[in-house]
């Protein structure tokens, strides 16, 4: 069984905080002027819900487990999901419960991604003298995520955030009903999981900007077995992970 690699997800974690606290240290420079006028959007707390769009960068890979065919055939040795990155994007609306809980909703979110399979040979491909080979799976997500966040009390223009949540995810790009006619690693469109992450809010005059990084699992296996392909059937189970920075941009709000 392939574990984790939690130094690695560790050292990708490191990047994206600190990514996330460099733009949030240029936003708060570059909008200084306008914080030291007063407060802004004094009355966001007081409407009941907001809506806003969100734009960002991920990078995915799955955690893989071997199937026990995989000790039987020594064609390929090992097999190894990398870190691939892609973009996302997506509107959502906001229902403010509290001054400190918040309740947002995705109906329209859409995750570009790419994984990525190394694989070692024992024996190479004919006519090809490598010893390891590199499947790629493209998924375009649509992707439906609930989530609830636990809101600092606002400081100036300045609040910060925690987030948990669970989602569903329907892969659009899904090849589990394509033709054998390639030794592919084959997807199931349709996974279950949960998101865990941080964001900062900076209030101007017009909008809220707020970026955010999260950390999301896949609790389904979403590998769709094949025993006629080599590079398929010595996978049992895959489950997706996935780093997202995403920069949110948000209304001031309606009230009822």
């Amino acid at each position: 069984m392939q574990k984790i690699k939690f130094r690695h997800l560790q050292y990708l974690l490191r990047n994206k905080v600190a990514v996330v606290l460099c733009t949030s240290l240029l936003i708060s420079v570059s909008m200084h002027a306008q914080f030291r006028d007063g407060l802004n959007l004094p009355n966001h707390d007081n409407v009941n819900y907001y809506f806003g769009i969100a734009l960002g960068y991920n990078t995915s890979h799955y955690n893989i487990t071997q199937h026990p065919y995989f000790l039987d055939r020594d064609t390929v040795q090992s097999v190894e999901s990398q870190n691939s990155g892609r973009v996302h994007l997506g509107i959502y609306a906001t229902w403010q419960a509290s001054r400190h809980l918040d309740i947002r909703f995705y109906p329209l979110y859409l995750i570009f991604s790419e994984k990525k399979f190394l694989y070692t040979l024992k024996y190479p491909e004919p006519g090809d003298a490598n010893l390891t080979q590199t499947q790629k799976v493209e998924s375009i997500v649509m992707s439906f995520p609930l989530q609830v966040k636990l809101k600092s009390d606002r400081i100036g223009n300045f609040r910060v955030y925690s987030l948990a949540g669970i989602k569903y995810d329907y892969d659009l790009a899904s090849n589990a009903g394509a033709m054998n006619g390639q030794n592919m690693v084959k997807v199931n469109k349709s996974d279950f999981g949960f998101e865990l992450g941080i964001g900062f809010q900076f209030f101007t005059r017009m909008v809220i900007l707020s970026p955010e990084i999260k950390m999301s699992y896949g609790l389904m296996n979403v590998h769709s077995r094949d025993e006629s392909l080599k590079y398929s059937n010595v996978i049992d189970q895959m489950h997706s992970r996935m780093i997202m920075l995403t920069l949110h941009i948000e209304g001031g709000g309606l009230g009822f």
